[in-house]
């Protein structure tokens, strides 16, 4: 069954409304499943906010503000502030956006300097001429209008053709260096049927990394240095690859690692972690797992998932964070996500190389996003309409 078909399914019964776009998959590495210890605190899930239409993402600007920004699928960006709910949107480009199924406005990232240079950058779907793409644009917000930007600003930095509806991931996020990173899933269907995973000369299923600040001939934005397909062997934009539909990553600010969630096929979903010109493997692989051929597959120079965890336990992998707040007591260092077919929420151990994952909540709610407020404390977004801080019980 596709992604698309999976998460239909899954709001159906949850919701029964359409659901959002964010792909199934599983994961079983051999990792257990066992209550927290009892060092650490029981979470709950604590309403925070609601009034949103299928929100997807949450973010805040590091501005000091405390400001959070929801996005809604269809082309909104709400701002929570002071714990209420804006009632004029933060943007709204429902105009241009296509939307429904796993299309949509997908992600907002800021700008790392943000006060200084008041510049964003979203991840949406779009029809042109009959051709569905993705679009990486950025926005601005004008002097003296913090929680309104500016919807004429708008500078497109890169489309890309999608030949199919689904597996279009949607996050962003600026890395230490100062880079845009963002994911593109493997362009749809079911199984990767164009082999964009494995293929390095076009941008579907890959990480991909820009420097925003500056522009190269032909583009409005410019190739770093040590990308590794700059000179050769790939398209200069390409991080990593060998991605299904990376639908929500982050960063471990004191590590700098970049965690990603890759949503699966029909048996297993995967987190990893995603290194300089890595190969994550779809479509040879599914998780650890052998996909294409089903047995007896090429692992030659593959990087695995961190986990995976199979159907069982949940169909619809959402990536979260590495816990650095102060409120959830021993959970810090540990990486934090969820499943949105059944509203699970983990958290991954390392102890040397291995990867130890246990249940800590299952809320049955359908769990689109996390996200962090200033201070690292975590949220839930819930696509019927809420967003759940992550707290102690």
């Amino acid at each position: 069954m596709s992604l698309l078909a999976r998460l239909h399914l899954s709001l159906i019964f949850l919701l029964g409304i359409v659901v959002l776009a964010a792909c199934g998959g599983g994961s079983g590495s051999g990792t257990t499943t066992t209550p927290p210890p009892k060092t650490q605190s029981q979470i709950t899930l604590t309403p925070f906010v609601s009034g949103f239409t299928s929100p997807v993402d949450l973010e805040n600007a590091g501005d000091g503000s405390n400001r959070l920004f929801v996005v809604e699928q269809a082309g909104a960006i709400r701002v929570i502030q002071n714990g209420g709910l804006l009632p004029t949107p933060f943007l709204d480009i429902t105009a241009k956006v296509t939307s429904g199924g796993e299309t949509g406005l997908l992600g907002v990232t800021f700008h790392p300097n943000f006060t200084q240079n008041p510049k964003f950058y979203v991840n949406y779907t779009r029809t042109l001429a009959g051709q569905l793409q993705s679009v990486i644009a950025e926005y601005q917000v004008p002097a003296g209008s913090p929680n309104q930007a500016d919807p004429n600003s708008e500078r497109i930095l890169l489309t890309v053709d999608q030949p199919f509806p689904n597996h279009k991931a949607g996050q962003l996020a600026f890395g230490a260096d100062g880079m845009l990173y963002f994911g593109l899933g493997d362009g749809g269907s079911g199984g990767d049927p164009l082999g964009n995973g494995q293929n390095t000369n076009v941008l579907l299923g890959k990480m991909l990394r820009i420097d925003v600040d500056h522009t190269s001939t032909g583009k409005q934005y410019a190739i770093p240095a040590d990308n590794p397909f700059v000179t050769s062997g790939g398209l200069p934009e390409i991080w990593a690859y060998g991605l299904r539909n990376p639908w929500r990553f982050s960063f471990d600010t004191p590590t700098g690692r970049l965690f990603v969630a890759d949503v699966g096929q029909d048996a297993y979903e995967e987190v990893d972690i995603i290194t300089k010109a890595a190969n994550y493997g779809w479509n040879v692989m599914e998780g650890t797992h052998c996909y294409n051929p089903a047995s007896g597959c090429n692992m030659t120079g593959l990087t695995l998932p961190i986990i995976d965890y199979a159907h069982s336990e949940g169909d619809t992998i959402i990536g979260g964070y590495v816990y650095r707040g102060t409120l959830l007591t021993g959970y810090q260092g540990q990486y934090i996500f969820g499943d949105f077919s059944n509203g699970k929420i983990w958290s991954l151990t390392q102890s040397g190389n291995t990867w130890s994952k246990t249940l800590l909540l299952t809320t049955g709610r359908p769990i689109s996003s996390f996200g962090r407020d200033e201070g690292g404390e975590l949220y839930a977004v819930d696509y019927s309409g809420s967003v759940l801080q992550v707290r102690a019980q």
